[in-house]
């Protein structure tokens, strides 16, 4: 998986971005509603592989959440997803390995599970922001919550 630049509050090996210029968690959180509904999605980059893999993972968050949850609970539960146990290219679990090129040594393992734990963090932080309107989950978030993005899961 590429290193992108990341603006990030959580430790890891991911590049820091410029605080005043999007990054890829906004990028895959602004383009997520659109982009869950496709079916097919072209590869162009390195950056794509990514936002791919954010995008499962904010419909994985938005399946935990119900719209009676409140916000600070909604925190904690994406918290602990976002560093529990998950599988990473090259496990025989990932649903994606056809896409992703698998590490090829121990270093590179910890570095992509460090690397993507980190997005993990980041993304649930701001998708928690994002989506709560008035301490409960907006309507026109949580229409998305059984939309699988290309028939896949994590």
């Amino acid at each position: 998986m590429f290193l992108l630049p990341v603006k990030t509050r959580y430790r890891g090996n991911a590049p820091i971005a410029d605080p005043n210029a999007e990054d890829i968690v906004d990028e895959a959180i602004t383009l997520f509603r659109a982009n869950c509904l496709f079916r097919n999605f072209e590869i162009k980059g390195n950056a794509d592989r990514v936002l791919i893999y954010l995008i499962l993972f904010i419909s994985e968050c938005l399946g935990k959440i119900n719209k009676n949850m409140p916000q600070g609970d909604a925190f904690k539960q994406l918290s602990t997803l976002a560093v529990s146990n998950f599988a990473i290219p090259g496990d025989p679990s990932f649903p994606l390995n056809a896409m992703y090129a698998a590490p090829t040594d121990r270093y590179q393992t910890d570095q992509m599970r460090q690397y993507v734990q980190q997005l993990r963090q980041e993304l649930a932080t701001r998708l928690v922001e994002k989506i709560f309107v008035d301490g409960k989950p907006s309507k026109w978030w949580m229409c998305f919550s059984k939309r699988k993005f290309m028939n896949l899961s994590l």
